[in-house]
């Protein structure tokens, strides 16, 4: 069975990410003199009652950090849900009511509808990628181009929209992307070299003055990670995925010479793809094939059909559109 990355859930940990990104947006909202607006003309006494309404049709994500969002900024302040995540929404619908101290509900409404809108928007924009690839091998994955310190929360929005999460940070899977690769030539050849040796089986290693050359190719990237992953963390180093990224049909020739979990076939166009397909079936049926790289909503059909059983696509986190909300008084 295929490897996989690990998949978002709202839980607790998420909860906590959450509550520490809403104390920095109090306190840039609220400051030391809090709402002063609010404080001139509502008594402090005062109740109140609001829903939360969609503006626009889309996804929900964020739901579930509401009822703790307002415990913050009173825990007499109550929420009554509607809706939950993973949802679709229409304009004008509900997505739940507030009731309870009126200072305090006005205070949280824009960190509320900010949450909502943020994720909401991921999830949405996920959603049509999703339905764009139905029929097909292909599930559609994010990356890391997310949000500095919401990406815990942004990898849950895309799950709600029906996406699947790749890697959740460096520390997660190893990805040898272009650059390392680009770093393993240059140290071949300009002959740097340390006094070890990780060659895979019918691979030469590049010798200098009975050391090996610290350089290496793409399969032999492979190999040393995986050899550095079992013997830095054991067993879950042995479970850990170990995924390659090429560009070139030759590239990938020589990877699957020795099996990685994953190959990211980095802006092919379909013809390539399909003949990419082709070369992993006949020579390494286990290793899935991603493709990334300026794929949008015009162009992932025609790259779900080639065959691949990943795309990824850094659009779902670094440019969706909020999705509007609003807070109607009742």
């Amino acid at each position: 069975m295929p490897k996989e990355f690990h998949q978002a859930a709202w839980n607790d940990d998420l909860s906590q990410d959450w509550l520490g990104i809403l104390d920095l947006a109090i306190r840039e909202d609220l400051g030391a003199r809090g709402d002063c607006t609010t404080q001139a003309l509502v008594p402090a006494q005062a109740q109140g009652r609001a829903a939360i309404v969609a503006r626009k049709a889309g996804v929900l994500s964020g739901e579930a950090a509401i009822a703790a969002t307002v415990a913050r900024f009173d825990p007499a302040l109550k929420w009554r849900a509607a809706m939950h995540d993973a949802l679709a929404v229409v304009p004008g619908q509900t997505v739940g009511v507030l009731e309870g101290p009126a200072r305090a509900m006005l205070a949280a409404e824009r960190p509320l509808l900010n949450l909502l809108g943020r994720l909401s928007g991921i999830a949405s924009l996920t959603r049509r990628y999703v339905d764009l690839v139905s029929g097909t091998r292909a599930g559609i994955y994010d990356t890391r181009k997310t949000t500095p310190g919401w990406r815990s929360l942004e990898k849950y929005a895309v799950r709600c929209g029906g996406g699947r999460n790749h890697r959740a940070g460096l520390y997660e899977a190893v990805l040898i992307k272009d650059n390392h690769l680009a770093f393993g030539a240059s140290a071949r050849s300009t002959g740097f070299s340390r006094n070890f040796s990780l060659t895979p089986p019918g691979h030469h290693a590049c010798m200098v003055s009975g050391t090996t050359n610290i350089g290496f190719s793409p399969a032999q990237a492979v190999f040393r990670a995986r050899q550095f992953c079992a013997e830095q963390f054991g067993d879950a180093g042995r479970q850990m995925i170990v995924e390659v990224e090429v560009d070139t049909l030759d590239q990938l020739d020589e990877v699957l010479t020795v099996g990685p979990d994953l190959v990211l076939l980095d802006n092919m166009e379909p013809a390539l793809l399909r003949e990419a397909v082709a070369r992993r079936n006949a020579r390494s049926a286990a290793t899935e094939l991603e493709a990334s790289g300026g794929i949008d909503l015009t162009t992932v059909r025609g790259i779900a059909e080639t065959g691949v059983e990943r795309i990824s696509v850094g659009a779902l986190t670094h440019s969706a559109v909020a999705l509007d909300f609003g807070l109607d008084w009742n």
